[in-house]
């Protein structure tokens, strides 16, 4: 199908942006890279007569590295998670679960923004931010303000930004040196939504799990995260377990979902223990 009539939005700042969503209100929406957005305007899903697209902000571009910590502009396309080598060396499971996103075609131009703000629950990186202990900035008439990822979901495609906030940023933590990672999917074919996915970091005394797609927001487990920092690998798939809502649909019934998620979560957790040290 074809989209209904807009009316398209290329401002160079983020000011400009803010104030086309001021003016047009719930008629405008931003666009990053365009592939949770566009399927939904061509089956008429979503209808809107601003579109505003980010391309051209070049603030919203690029990483910058410190000792503690990434920072990410909201418009990294997921093809330069794989590619940044210094990326790859201080946070590898970033690269490891954008290379687990659709196809290269999708990851040339899919940003990492767009991934983790409109509160897609299939999404891949909102689980992952909250297993790295993220932070999202974003800026709207009021200025700037920081969310944590792990408080930023609160229901399918409902997140704590407000309508008119832009997210402009992601600060990401440096895990300690010696840290086992893993992001695990299954899925039905390239291109899909996981059936499940998990996200496991474990070294130093800590551990942190998150699972994707089996409920309507990302899950992070705090339970499950403190059982295996203790070694209770067992405990922390049941606390996993405990944590997630799946609903039954195309990719299959709730207790096939629960089987395949704690098939997931083991295999992510036993990789994640082997890369430790």
């Amino acid at each position: 199908m074809i989209p209904a009539n807009f009316e398209y939005h290329r401002p160079s700042e983020i000011s400009a942006a803010i104030g086309i969503i001021q003016q047009h209100g719930d008629e405008a929406r931003v666009v990053a890279g365009g592939h949770s957005l566009i399927p939904m305007m061509k089956l008429r899903m979503a209808e809107m007569g601003h579109l505003v697209d980010l391309q051209d902000i070049e603030e919203l571009k690029g990483i910058e590295f410190s000792d503690s910590s990434v920072v990410m502009g909201a418009m990294t396309t997921q093809h330069e998670l794989i590619d940044n080598a210094d990326l790859a060396s201080r946070l590898p499971i970033l690269r490891e679960a954008a290379l687990q996103i659709a196809d290269p075609q999708v990851r040339y131009m899919g940003t990492v923004g767009g991934n983790v703000a409109n509160g897609d629950p299939g999404n891949d990186m909102p689980g992952l931010m909250q297993c790295l202990n993220a932070t999202f900035e974003v800026v709207g008439p009021d200025g700037r303000r920081s969310i944590p990822a792990r408080d930023f979901y609160e229901a399918a495609y409902f997140t704590a930004r407000e309508d008119e906030e832009i997210l402009t940023k992601i600060s990401i933590p440096v895990p300690a040196t010696g840290t086992g990672y893993a992001y695990e999917k299954q899925k039905r074919k390239i291109g899909d939504y996981a059936t499940a996915a998990s996200a496991v970091m474990i070294g130093n005394g800590a551990a942190s799990i998150a699972m994707t797609n089996l409920s309507d927001t990302p899950i992070w487990s705090e339970a499950a995260g403190t059982a295996l920092a203790a070694g209770d690998v067992d405990g922390a798939v049941a606390a996993a377990l405990d944590a997630i809502d799946p609903q039954e649909d195309m990719r299959g019934p709730v207790e096939f979902k629960k089987h395949v998620a704690g098939v997931i979560l083991r295999r992510a957790i036993a990789r994640a223990q082997s890369r430790v040290g």
